[in-house]
């Protein structure tokens, strides 16, 4: 169990509001969290009207935004990036809650959103389906769900690094020996010192959740492995709203092999091949790093070809040993019924 304390405070979970189903909305403070992005902030040669513009919405972040305010910005590509957030935060707005939001760009579509905001919005409602979980593992699992990994495959471990903490430290030059966690094509491995989540590090996750300065061993039989199918189970049920059971398995052995999701490109593209009954190559096999079964609490709101049956899910990393994962295919993915076909 975790320490006390809060976690992952850099979401901005804290600067939201809660329905009686827990799910968040977003104040004015989230949205001026937004603004304080780089990406948002006016550079030193910003002209007045920009200036004046994000002053206003700082101000007041919901305000309407004439197209003659806009017009106004004298270089275009200002005016493009305002357009671009005023168009996302009206499409986060039209949603009750932010759950709600996420699903539907990822449902509609999220051509012209920049990913920085796809992942701030990931990360936050990641945090509200983590919200009361106890357990170390499962939440540092979590994490992957809007940051990218790393992975490293040693003897009797496969481990998880946030990329980003790792290109850090070795900018720093504070190299380590724990293990080859940088591996870039073309490049020598190069090591990187940090700790892996153990039960010794558990009840301080809390505090250093958002350092994401601990990696994950997702090796069978590891509890990383565990936290992996909790997180994804939680993740799915607060914000799909579907209960269901995962179990983490070494292999996927069926012979009426009906449905998979791949959780991240190559996870799927390989999956994909296998389904299809394709030969795929063991070097490709090998870089599948996590697999499990999922099933259904209730199955009246499953397609009639899936009902019954398992639902198989895929971790896996690319030829850098990136592990990119996209929670939104389980938006998309799970063989649910529309609204229209469950009625």
């Amino acid at each position: 169990m975790i320490g006390p304390g809060d976690f992952w405070l850099s979401s901005g979970h804290h600067l939201c509001d809660r329905d009686e189903a827990g799910r968040l909305v977003p104040t004015p403070d989230l949205w001026r969290a937004f603004l304080a992005r780089p990406e948002l902030l006016p550079p030193e040669e910003a002209c007045e009207a920009e200036l004046a513009l994000h002053t206003g919405l700082l101000a007041a972040p919901l305000r309407p935004v004439p197209e003659a305010e806009l017009a106004a910005l004298a270089d275009a590509d200002a005016r493009e990036n305002w357009q671009v957030f005023l168009a996302f935060r009206e499409r986060v707005r039209a949603a009750p809650t932010l759950e709600a939001a996420w699903l539907r760009l990822f449902r509609e579509g999220v051509a012209g959103v920049p990913p920085i905001f796809l992942q701030m919005l990931t990360h936050l409602v990641t945090r509200a389906a983590m919200e009361g979980e106890g357990d170390a593992f499962t939440l540092r699992a979590a994490e992957a769900f809007f940051r990218p990994q790393r992975a490293a495959i040693h003897p009797g471990a496969l481990l998880l690094a946030d990329e980003e903490f790792l290109d850090a430290r070795a900018a720093d030059g504070d190299l380590g020996s724990i293990g080859r966690l940088l591996t870039e094509a073309g490049a020598p491995p190069r090591e990187v010192e940090l700790d892996v989540l153990s039960e010794t590090h558990a009840s301080n996750y809390a505090a250093r959740s958002d350092a994401h300065d601990l990696a994950l061993d997702i090796a069978e039989g590891r509890p990383g492995q565990h936290g992996m199918a909790r997180a994804l189970e939680r993740f799915i049920r607060h914000v799909v709203g579907e209960e269901v059971a995962i179990h983490p398995v070494p292999v996927i052995d069926d012979r009426n092999w009906t449905w998979h999701v791949g959780l991240d490109a190559e996870a799927t593209a390989i999956a994909n091949d296998l389904w299809k009954g394709s030969k795929v190559k063991q070097a490709r096999l090998a870089r599948i790093l996590w697999l499990g079964v999922l099933e259904f609490a209730d199955s009246s709101r499953v397609l009639a070809r899936a009902a019954g049956r398992p639902v198989y899910l895929a971790i896996a990393m690319d030829v850098a040993q990136r592990v990119r994962l996209k929670p939104q295919n389980l938006a998309v993915g799970l063989p649910l019924k529309t609204a229209a076909e469950a009625v």
